[in-house]
């Protein structure tokens, strides 16, 4: 068991940013089953906890957990719900890389995810029709995030082709049209929360890719934040203040080198003081050579 740990967690580190978004999805959803599992060996329900992690509609719940703004978008209803959302981010995930920087990624996704949270409350505190189901509804899934980067990914490559099922050679601009022409023809379906997650989703990446076009690159506060957060939990190693050790025969040298040019400064100002005193042609040979190699110095 230790050995499976150690090879996923080894398996993570060396993964990019797409991968490490797919297992951070997975440990979630994993860890969340066994803990069902183990409420109901005790005749418990995990659902009312489980809230605390979820999105609310009810803008009065969620004043109480902002942080499920973030949580939300890690957490998934069924094994086809995160199935299908992780198999969406592999692919776009990974055709999203050879446009944009790993970092782009990670910033995108969470950005995706805020922006499908934000237009998801909105619309539910917004429009009537939505008013009975405000203080019973919460959103959960990565779809939102996904979106995000199909809509990105689209936009910087709208004529990319992939292979469909079924249907052969697509663009990505048509994929995308489809998708979000879905979500709107949806907005009022038993799963309305979740199309308008994809929707604001959606406009999210939209406005990131044409952001980045022009220059301005709307994930940096983000990628900013999540480093600054990173940063509070993971310790880095202090680097080693550097010694200078000195040796015995450095010192020496050191000194033996001192001493000389000591030496010679004291004879030059001898030379000078006679020279003044007496003349050059009182110089020595010698003399007149040590004058001659210290004006070249």
């Amino acid at each position: 068991m230790v050995t499976i740990i150690t090879e996923l967690k080894n398996k993570f580190q060396r993964g990019n940013t797409c991968i490490q978004l797919i297992y951070i999805n997975a440990a979630v959803f994993v860890v969340i089953m066994l803990a069902r599992v183990l409420f109901m060996l005790f005749n418990q329900n995990l659902d009312g906890a489980l809230c605390w992690l979820e999105l609310p509609a009810s803008f009065g719940r969620f004043a109480w957990q902002p942080w499920t703004l973030l949580t939300y978008m890690f957490m998934h209803a069924g094994l086809l719900h995160i199935l299908f959302n992780m198999l969406w981010l592999y692919w776009f995930g990974m055709l999203f890389l050879q446009f944009f920087s790993a970092k782009h990624l990670r910033g995108i996704y969470l950005m995706g995810g805020i922006g499908g949270g934000l237009l998801y409350m909105i619309a539910y505190n917004v429009f009537p029709y939505f008013t009975p189901m405000v203080e019973h509804s919460w959103l959960l899934g990565a779809s939102a995030s996904v979106l995000a980067i199909v809509a990105a990914t689209a936009y910087r490559a709208p004529n990319y082709s992939i292979q469909l099922l079924f249907f052969g050679a697509v663009r990505l601009k048509y994929l995308a049209l489809i998708v979000i022409g879905l979500d709107l023809l949806f907005i009022t379906s038993d799963n309305a929360g979740g199309h308008i997650a994809h929707l604001g989703g959606a406009l999210t990446g939209l406005g990131f890719a044409v952001g980045l076009s022009k220059g301005t690159d709307l994930t940096l506060w983000i990628n900013k934040l999540w480093d600054a957060i990173v940063s509070l939990f993971i310790a880095r190693p202090r680097k080693p203040k550097m010694k200078v050790h000195y040796g015995g025969s450095d010192r020496q040298k050191d000194y033996d080198y001192n001493a000389r040019k000591k030496s010679q400064s004291e004879e030059i100002d001898r030379i000078l003081d006679k020279l003044k005193k007496s003349g050059y042609e009182s110089l020595t040979n010698d003399e007149k050579k040590s004058l001659f190699d210290a004006s070249k110095r």
